[in-house]
Formats: structure tokens, sequence, C-alpha cells
């Protein structure tokens, strides 16, 4: 579940009484154990930090429902990311995430939920690194209506992340689907084998298949379906830097935003929360519209995930005007020659991101170099194989962003019954009646 935004104190505007998460909770800090990474070994069990799973380790040293809360870090502050969130299953917890379960009085998915709603910044300590010790932590007032209650919240509100969930797991399911369809064409050359075996392609209608050579040939990449070319991103796409910008020209409740690095999924795809307002200067250029192919040119050298990372953008009704920032660029392909949808597909094979890995340089901030994206020479296939991919691949393109919508009003609509549930100035009567009006 994503909460972005501090949705105030509770004050004297809750319905019901106010105790502190002390009093809720059964704190299991002491059971916490941080590993160094060079210690780690590799395995199914998450390992949790202050803003969610940051790796996968061998073992495990909790099980079942758990709430961890940031214990430290600026998130706490920006709430780019949840402050709480349930860890589930088995997982190991490091030592920047307090964890707690609900006792008698409170269950923890409740909790969760009431610390999302909640303004903590009165309970912060560290000018310079935000940290909530265990003591503020106890110290926290949330509403606490009876279990019943609670229970009844967390079944409003947990219905509509259970929605979220879903329509995101759809949207990760068609992304590996288009994925898995440019790999067997463009990449392993499935069809072109079967042809050559004398055996009819798989998953495709004849006029497809048809569109396949049925051999190979020796190129300067090695050997390529018969007839395809071998060209460079640059042959084929223009690719524009974005803006670089002050932190002055930031400013909140701006009708134009910063497409920015946030705006990238780590292992790919776009992020509808990463958008910056902004109030500076730009070229038309560099205005990104719905729909179009950006690239990460810059990351920090500790992670390195993002760099050379395509996305396509998804359309969002906050922002009039969406402007690529100097850390993206915007790839514009030839439409007559390819499109933007083989252009994602090509960008999120391995190939491809060892070339932009190789083309990168820098230290603490690292850059991909002016013609790392333009450079890369991969075998193109012939217009009409080009189209036939964009149509299957545009159509799920479609479905992903009515997908995103969907999430996009689910989302608005729990941020806003959240506070008004938990504080007891909406009734559950009137909050189903505006789940059913959705």
């Amino acid at each position: 579940m994503v909460m972005q935004q501090k949705m105030g104190g509770w004050g004297m505007s809750s319905e019901w009484p106010l105790l502190k998460l002390g009093d809720l909770t059964v704190n299991l800090d002491t059971k916490r154990k941080p590993v160094k990474e060079a210690d780690r070994k590799s395995g199914p069990y998450p390992y949790y930090g202050a803003s969610g799973i940051v790796d996968y380790v061998n073992g495990y040293i909790f099980n079942g429902e758990h709430l961890l809360i940031a214990e430290d870090g600026e998130n706490l502050r920006t709430r780019q990311t949840p402050i709480a969130f349930r860890a589930c299953g088995k997982f190991w917890v490091n030592n920047h995430a307090h964890i707690v379960v609900g006792n008698e009085r409170a269950s923890t998915r409740y909790l969760e939920y009431a610390v999302l709603g909640l303004d903590i910044t009165s309970y912060l300590t560290g000018a310079v690194m935000p940290k909530l010790t265990q003591g503020n932590l106890n110290r926290i007032e949330v509403p606490c209506p009876p279990r019943e209650v609670q229970d009844a919240i967390v079944g409003v509100l947990g219905s509509l992340d259970d929605r979220i969930t879903l329509l995101r797991e759809t949207n990760a399911t068609l992304e590996a689907i288009a994925q898995a369809l440019f790999k067997s064409w463009f990449v392993d050359f499935d069809p072109v084998r079967a042809k050559m075996e004398g055996r009819a392609p798989e998953g495709m209608d004849e006029a497809t298949a048809a569109l396949f050579p049925d051999s190979f040939e020796e190129s300067e990449l090695g050997l390529v379906p018969r007839g395809w070319k071998t060209a460079r991103v640059a042959d084929i796409a223009e690719v524009v830097k974005g803006k670089s910008y002050s932190s002055k020209n930031l400013v909140e409740s701006h009708h134009t935003a910063l497409v920015t690095l946030k705006s990238f999924e780590r292992g790919g795809g776009f992020r509808m929360d990463g958008f910056k307002p902004y109030s500076g200067a730009y070229k038309p250029a560099q205005i990104v519209m719905a729909g179009d192919l950006i690239l990460a040119y810059t990351d920090v050298t500790q992670a390195a995930e993002l760099i050379g990372k395509p996305a396509i953008v998804v359309g969002v009704d906050e922002f009039q005007t969406l402007v690529a920032s100097l850390d993206v660029g915007i790839i514009r392909p030839n439409e007559v020659v390819c499109g933007k949808q083989f252009l994602y597909g090509l960008f999120r094979t391995d190939a491809f991101q060892a070339h932009t890995l190789a083309h990168t340089s820098g230290t603490t901030v690292l850059h991909l170099a002016k013609d790392g994206v333009g450079s890369y020479v991969f075998p193109l296939p012939n217009v009409q194989l080009v189209h036939s991919f964009e149509e299957i691949a545009s159509a799920i393109g479609e479905r992903k962003q009515t997908n995103s919508d969907a999430i996009r009003t689910l989302t608005t609509l729990r941020d806003t019954l959240l506070p008004r549930l938990i504080s007891g100035t909406l009734r559950l009567p009137e909050a189903h009646a505006e789940l059913e009006a959705v």
C-alpha cells in the first residue's frame, strides 16, 4: 500500500479516544538483527529496512503478520514511500525499522492505516537525519475505536488495497507477456528456428508467420534472420535530453511537473508518484506526453539499478504539462521504421542493459554517455513485422493504461476515506456508499 501524503494529526477532531501506540502494541525491536550486505547470503526471505524490502536472504527471524515503522531516514519527513507497512510470512528486519504487533486492543492492520494517516513530524528528532526513537514511537497517539469498528474500517480500506494490488499484479503480468513475446521474436528468433525445422511458429496466424524468414545469415552481430538489417538506435530514433533545474523552481501545487529518476521502477517501468512540481523554463522538445518512451540517464553508484532502464509514460490528470528532467532522456522513434513499443522491448533486453553499463561513468553519480543509447547496434526486422509487434504490444499497453487509471481512482478514494474513517468523522455506511459510487 502506498500513502504519499501526510494526512495531518488527529487532534480533537477524532470521534474515538486517543491512545498511545505503546499501549496498543507489543514492540519486538530487540529481536531485530542487521546484516551487512557483504555478509548476506541470497535466499527466498525478504530482508526489510526503513522503506521496505532491500534484499532477499537465506534465513528469517520473524514469522507472521507484523507492522514495520521506519526508524530513521529522510523519508520520515518527505513521505515518498510509506513510513509504515505490513510484513507477512517469514522475513528478516534490520535496525532501521521498528517492528510491532497489535495487542488485544488494536489489530496490526488497523494500526498500519492509523499510522499512515498521521503527521508524525512532532515526534521526530535529528536536524540532519530524521529519527523516530522507540520512546517517541510509543508516545504517538492514534484514535482507537472498538475492535469490531477497527475490523470494519480495515475491511473497507483493505478491499481498496486488495483491488489496487490486483491491478498492479495484472499490469506486471501484462508487462511480462509483452517482453516474453519480444524476446521470442527478436532475441531468440523462435519463429525463424521453427520454420527452419519445418514447423509452424507457435502462437501466431499464418500472415504473421509469413513475415519471418526460414534461415539465418552472417552479420556484424553474428547470425541474424535472413533479410534483417543491422541498425543503430540513432539511425531510427532521436534522443532528447531533459531539462536541468534548481531547487528554487520546485514549487508545490504547480500545474507543470518534472519527470525524474523517481518516475522509474527499479526493474523498469513507470511510477506515477515520481513527479516534482516545477515552475521553471523548458524547451518544447522536453515536454513528455502520455505514451512517450523515456530512459534513465543517471543513477547513484551504490545502486546502479536505474541507469539505462526504460519506461512508457502513463497518462496523469494531476498536471497539465510534464517535462523531462536532466536525468531523463526522451526517445522519439521514426514511426515509419520503428515504434515505441519495439524500442521499449529492445531497451529491456540484457544485451542493451549491458551496453549502457559499459557506456557509463562517474564516481558518486553515474552518467550515461551522450551516445550510450544511440550507439547500440541491433538486428532490425522488416517494417511489417515491427508493426505487427507494435499492434500487439500497444493493445497490451492500452490495457495497462486502463488499469493504471483505475489504480489512481482507487488510491485517491482510499486516501480520502482513510483519515475520515479512522477519526470517526465518516461512518461506515457512508463509506460503503462512496465505494459503491466508484
